[in-house]
């Protein structure tokens, strides 16, 4: 796992053996169930995420009804609000696989971030990387139809298909779970065509 983890940071910054070293030191490793909540609305948090292997899910319960906001897949990071914000979690967060993570929390960030500024800088890029992609995927969601939004899915994120089930795929792209049958027989019926 260590080595996902050094060829992702290499993507962006170079490490000495020395900064490895110190990253390993850090017990950041965690190795969590299929099912298992990490996050729950009310609960506040300090941990922040970085998925190596598998899959978390962002949901709220409204009305009784689980609706899903966000999938977070391998090299994707995640920091909760109530972690920034030090307030109650609105959401919830779960695995819907197991999934191998990178925990970390803000005081840990700045003690790295101290003894080694390029970490910072790295923290930087990927933020921005990640606003940027949440920005387009905002867009993308609030201005096509279920049926665009899936293609898309398909297209940008073909393993959600596969990965996640039908039920929290159909609240992701905001429709019933009858409608993403239909959807999906429709596509399929066009594909022939």
């Amino acid at each position: 796992m260590q080595d996902i983890l050094f060829d992702f940071i290499a993507k962006y910054i170079s490490l000495t053996e020395e900064e490895k070293n110190v990253l390993l030191s850090l017990d950041l490793f965690r190795s969590v169930k299929k099912g298992t909540i990490l996050l729950k609305e009310g609960q506040k948090s300090r941990d922040e995420y970085f998925v190596l292997k598998g899959c978390l899910r962002k949901y709220y319960i409204i009305d009784g009804e689980e609706k899903t906001t966000a999938f977070f897949t391998e090299m994707d990071a995640l920091t909760p609000h109530c972690v920034k914000e030090n307030t109650p979690s609105e959401y919830f967060i779960s695995c819907v696989e197991n999934t191998i993570l990178i925990v970390t929390n803000p005081d840990m960030g700045v003690e790295v971030n101290a003894k080694f500024p390029k970490f910072d800088l790295m923290c930087r890029m990927l933020a921005e990387d990640l606003l940027a992609r949440q920005q387009i995927n905002f867009d993308e969601f609030k201005t096509s139809s279920p049926e665009q939004r899936y293609l898309n899915l398909l297209q940008n994120r073909p393993d959600l298909i596969q990965r996640v089930p039908q039920h929290q795929l159909s609240s992701y792209l905001g429709i019933k779970p009858q409608s993403l049958s239909r959807l999906r027989a429709r596509i399929l019926e066009k594909s022939k065509g």
